[in-house]
Order: C-alpha cells, then sequence, then structure tokens
C-alpha cells in the first residue's frame, strides 16, 4: 500500500491510510488487489470519513476481478474506471488469479516480446478529493509513475503547476495514459520480432517450422485489438461524462478544459497502439499470404519441369514401345542400320521437344 498526499507545494508519502484531506490538494490512496480485499472494511471507514459516500458492491466486485475488460462507470459521488494496462511483464503479476491470455507458458521455442505484455486490469475510483486504485501484486506501472513524480518533486521540477496533478481525475488519465504508453515502449521489438518471422517466411531456400509461434502471435495481437477497443470506449465514455461536470462549483471551467484536453491524449495514445497493432496485424497475414504464394510457385515450376520431361519421354516411350511389339513380318528390324536410325530418330525428337519447349520457356526460370 503507498498512500501519496498532493498539492502544489508538497507531496507526502505514507503507507497508512490518510485520516484527513490536505488543506490545498487531494489524496492518492494505491492498493495490491489482495491489499484491497483484504482491507474492504477499513478503506470503506476511509471513504466515508474522508469523502462522505463508500464504494457501491458491485464496484468492489469489478475491483477484485483481473478478468474485468475496461469500461466505464459512475455514481452521483465517485467514477469508476476499469482500464487493463499495456505492460511489460514476462510473468503473472497476479498471481491468485491466474488465466490471461497474454500469460502462457514460455517454454515454446520462439519467445516473443508480444509474450511481455501484461493487460492485468487496474480499476480507479475517482473522488473529488481522492483517487483510489488497485493494482496487481507488484505493479510497476503505479511504482513506476510515484518514482517520477517524487524525483520530479525532490529535483524542484514543479516550478510550474501543469507538473503537479491538479485533482484525482486529472491523476488517473496520467496513470492511464502511461498505461497505454507502456506498450508503445515495446512496439521497436515486437516489429522486430514479426520482421524476423517476415525474412524467415519469405526466404526461398529456407524452411519456415515456428507456426505454432506465429499463430500465437497473430492470436496475441487480435487480443490487443480487443483490449485496445475496450481501453478506447472507456476513455470515450468517461470524456463524455466530463460534461455533467459543467455545472458543478468544484470543477473550474479551465480545470475542466485541462481535464479533457488529458482524455483526448490518451485517446490519442490509444488509437497510436491501435493503428499500430492492427498494421502488425496485416503484415502478418500479409507475409503468410506471399508464403503460401512463394511456395505455390515453386511447386508450379516443380511440376512444369516434370511435365515438360514427360512430354519429352512420352514419344520415346510410343517408338520403343512400337518396335517391341512381336510381329513375325517387321521388316525395318532387319535392317543392317536399323538400331542406328531409331537411335537417331529418338534423339531428334528428344531434342526437337526440349527445344520447342525452351522456345515456350517451360524450362528453366520463369521472368
Amino acid at each position: 500500500m503507498r498512500v501519496f498526499s498532493i498539492a502544489s507545494e508538497a507531496i507526502l508519502e505514507s503507507d497508512q491510510l490518510p485520516q484527513f484531506l490536505p488543506a490545498n490538494g487531494f489524496v492518492w490512496v494505491a492498493l495490491a488487489r489482495r491489499e484491497f480485499e483484504l482491507m474492504q472494511s477499513e478503506v470503506q471507514q476511509m471513504l466515508q470519513s474522508l469523502c462522505g459516500s463508500q464504494l457501491v458492491d458491485l464496484h468492489i466486485a469489478d475491483m477484485l476481478n483481473n478478468q474485468l475488460p475496461s469500461h466505464y462507470d459512475y455514481t452521483s459521488q465517485y467514477d469508476m474506471l476499469v482500464f487493463r494496462r499495456l505492460a511489460a511483464g514476462s510473468t503473472e503479476s497476479d498471481l491468485s488469479r491466474p488465466g490471461e491470455i497474454l500469460h502462457r507458458s514460455q517454454a515454446k521455442a520462439g519467445m516473443n516480446a508480444l509474450r511481455r505484455i501484461d493487460t492485468s486490469p487496474v480499476a480507479f475510483a475517482v473522488f473529488d478529493r481522492l483517487l483510489l486504485t488497485v493494482h496487481p501484486v507488484d505493479c510497476a506501472v503505479r511504482d513506476t509513475f510515484a518514482s517520477r513524480m517524487l524525483a520530479a518533486f525532490h529535483a524542484n521540477l514543479f516550478t510550474s503547476s501543469a507538473r503537479v496533478p491538479h485533482s484525482s481525475a486529472d491523476l488517473m488519465l496520467r496513470i492511464t495514459s502511461q498505461m497505454v504508453d507502456g506498450y508503445l515502449n515495446l512496439r521497436r521489438d515486437i516489429t522486430r520480432q514479426l520482421d524476423q518471422w517476415q525474412s524467415q517466411l519469405l526466404r526461398p531456400d529456407g524452411r519456415f517450422n515456428d507456426w505454432s509461434a506465429l499463430l500465437d502471435a497473430r492470436l496475441m495481437l487480435h487480443h490487443l485489438d480487443e483490449i485496445c477497443e475496450d481501453q478506447r470506449a472507456a476513455i470515450q465514455d468517461w470524456t463524455d461524462g466530463l460534461e455533467s461536470l459543467k455545472s458543478e462549483s468544484s470543477h473550474s471551467d479551465r480545470a475542466l478544459e485541462l481535464l479533457k484536453v488529458r482524455s483526448r491524449d490518451v485517446l490519442e495514445h490509444i488509437e497510436r497502439v491501435v493503428h499500430h497493432v492492427r498494421r502488425l496485424e496485416q503484415s502478418a497475414e500479409t507475409s503468410v499470404q506471399m508464403h503460401f504464394s512463394a511456395q505455390s510457385n515453386r511447386t508450379n515450376a516443380i511440376m512444369r519441369t516434370l511435365t515438360v520431361l514427360t512430354a519429352v519421354f512420352l514419344p520415346l516411350n510410343l517408338i520403343t514401345g512400337f518396335f517391341g511389339m512381336n510381329f513375325e513380318h517387321f521388316e525395318f528390324i532387319h535392317l543392317e542400320h536399323g538400331l542406328e536410325a531409331t537411335l537417331l530418330m529418338m534423339a531428334a525428337v528428344g531434342v526437337g521437344l526440349l527445344i520447342f519447349f525452351w522456345r515456350k520457356r517451360y524450362l528453366g526460370s520463369a521472368h
């Protein structure tokens, strides 16, 4: 558990649930999913004391569910956002409930960068002056964002108010933006992996045997596309919900505009991820089609050569079969130079057919 009291003049961290709100600022309470499950009553008491409201039972169930897709919901007291992260991770982040599609066994050959993407959900309960987040165990997104925030403060970089999250909603959007950027940081490795497979697929003198890994990669890309669609729908619903804040006195016009700008920025980042994932999907599909097209062309070339050889030897077989018939009176067989004449005729037929097929470009490489 990490608790931050955030204000323009100070950022304080604690490992205990807050007893009061800062005079000028808000509080960020970050809990692991298992911690939140064990501390439900304490968290509900804290919310009742500081915010005058508690979490709805259905929202608590959503926070504890690590299979839930990204979505947005709201009440009159707080907003609820579940956002599946796209972060780097090589193992299952929530050991209590395994089962993510991107966290399969890595025993197979062809380990690829797509298996490093962790899509565990992060839940946000956004009150006016308090942000409650429920993360997977040892969430790197939470720790990285908190470290950057504290480092920037201690380095005296908060000289501008734009660097300080001015509200719990602003902090939530900054965290979601970093969660999406976690995929953007991995896209170079993912692209390099798929480019390697493409070069192997299109290599004329090689055989591609890593079909299971390629199939897994295509399924993972499709799964990422679905996750991004849910993310985009959730943030879009959140953005539409900002219109209802115009009548609330606790949000100034400038603060509301900043929230809208940051929401659109998160949507733009998600669009970049969707564009990149779909481009990789299309590239992988095109490479597979080109591979089978090349295989088909090579097969056609082999069959064409075999057909030409068959066509050359068919008349020769006809000649040998004709002279192999047992006739009593076949004067040509008894001629003194019959064998030489027959061989010359067969050679002429064979050479003539080879020249004919060569002029028709049935032999050699097709251009």
